[in-house]
């Protein structure tokens, strides 16, 4: 039978493909991106795919028909069950998997789902969802006989290999871990059980419906439950995750928070004793205080842009040890495998606190204190948001200003630095600034709004107190 589908235009987007279930998103089109997915596999010399699920009530029935579809391009398939994300991306890794694809909502709404994919290795994005796209509209795809389906538990292997670079010693931390009743639940649980010390974990249970909080354990609302154990029980640190664990979210003995780029810091030093030189990456949205600590640190700081695919891509291009993102993706090229694991940065985290001798709240009171907004998305239409961005550009440079335009602007001055960027997924500018003092942040907010005004576009909405780190 003829094969031909349309997506809604909304599902395909920069680093995955992603619907609102029974609206933008139904088993057709898992089916298609099976089918189209498949033939790319299958154009490219492979036959493999292994393909995971988060805990989301839709992925079971999106799954089959995900799986069904790649049957049909001939794919021979690994099915790994329900899981964190990076235990899947571990599967294709270690059994050489021509393709892979996990089928999360990640730390979207419950009725949303999508999928993360992997071609050889690599992250599948930009472009290459484009082309799912244009295949399926052309119905441009292979003509193959079935290929065949087997279901595996790599789970106890994927906990080992996580346990493995266990460097903390036998120092017995307290340490609480809030699941928000993600995927990682059950690996979680395992993985806790060989660890030393003391662990508590929070909403274990993998539940599409998140009734405890959302997860996304960059909003300090959802770390609410979190915060108030850790501080009850005077335990070590907190761990928390999103739905589908390649992000996490770290509060220290005091119950303070810890945002992305300051968990890069730890992490940093401890890869730097060992790799002295080493390149480590972090996004434009970074402080400027997690670059001048790689470099004091001995290391080279290089700032990139925002997204997973887009850091995976380049850790690999310059085999760099470490990156990292604001929004908790921490990806490991030292003695790991280069792709975004909440769970294994965890264990690394722990082994740095048991080494260390005071507290991580100590760690994170000795950083340069710095005010900054929080992170600033106001809307822009699609067709309107990257000529902006231009615009903005080349009046700076017209001016002499001093800026990177590795993605969006990022303005420094002698206050401190002001950003603006253009988001890959959605129609919103994206802007941030931090400065020493309040006074310095004003100055640059009010820069930032001058060059909004010259494009046409009113300043965004700066109210909420200032995150100071």
């Amino acid at each position: 039978m003829a094969f031909r589908h349309d997506f809604d235009p909304t599902m395909l987007r920069e680093y995955d493909i992603r619907g609102i279930v029974g609206k933008t998103l139904r088993e057709s089109d898992a089916f298609a991106i099976g089918r189209c997915f498949g033939t790319i596999v299958a154009r490219g010399g492979g036959d493999t795919v292994t393909v995971g699920y988060d805990g989301r009530l839709s992925s079971p029935m999106l799954e089959a028909a995900l799986v069904a579809g790649l049957r049909e391009s001939g794919m021979n398939v690994t099915r790994i069950g329900c899981g964190p994300t990076p235990m899947l991306y571990f599967a294709a890794t270690v059994r050489r998997s021509a393709g892979a694809i996990m089928l999360t909502g990640s730390h979207n709404p419950p009725d949303y789902n999508g999928f993360k994919m992997m071609l050889n290795g690599k992250p599948f994005f930009g472009p290459a969802i484009a082309e799912i796209g244009r295949l399926a509209a052309a119905g441009d795809v292979v003509d193959a006989a079935a290929g065949s389906v087997q279901d595996i538990d790599i789970s106890g292997e994927y906990i080992a290999r996580l346990v493995r670079d266990w460097d903390g010693g036998d120092r017995a931390l307290n340490v609480v871990w809030d699941n928000g009743n993600g995927a990682a639940g059950a690996v979680l649980a395992r993985l806790v059980q060989r660890l030393p010390g003391r662990h508590t974990v929070l909403f274990p249970e993998i539940d599409g419906n998140f009734p405890n909080h959302h997860p996304d354990p960059t909003v300090p609302k959802n770390l609410e439950s979190l915060i108030a154990e850790v501080r009850r029980q005077g335990a070590d640190l907190g761990v928390a995750f999103d739905g589908d664990a390649d992000r996490l979210g770290i509060v220290d003995d005091e119950g303070t928070m810890m945002f992305g780029d300051q968990l890069l810091v730890v992490l940093a030093r401890d890869v730097l004793a060992t790799r002295p030189g080493a390149t480590i990456i972090a996004d434009v949205k970074a402080s400027q205080v997690l670059f001048d600590e790689v470099g004091r640190a001995g290391g080279t700081a290089l700032m990139w842009k925002t997204g997973h695919s887009l850091i995976k891509s380049k850790m690999a291009e310059i085999g760099c040890p470490l990156a990292g993102e604001m929004s908790g993706h921490v990806f490991f090229n030292d003695k790991w495998y280069g792709f975004d694991d909440a769970l294994y940065a965890a264990v690394r985290l722990l082994g740095i606190v048991a080494r260390m001798k005071g507290k991580l709240s100590d760690v994170r009171r000795a950083l340069p204190q710095v005010v900054n907004t929080p992170e600033l998305r106001f809307d822009c239409d699609d067709r309107r948001k990257f000529t902006v961005i231009a615009e903005v550009a080349a009046r700076l440079k017209a001016a002499g200003a001093a800026m990177s335009d590795i993605d969006g602007v990022r303005v420094r001055t002698a206050d401190g630095w002001w950003l603006l960027r253009a988001s890959n997924t959605q129609a919103v500018l994206v802007a941030r600034a931090e400065a020493a003092d309040e006074a310095g942040l004003e100055r640059l907010k009010a820069a930032l709004v001058e060059q909004l005004e010259a494009s046409g576009l009113a300043a965004p909405d700066f109210s909420g107190e200032n995150a100071g780190h």
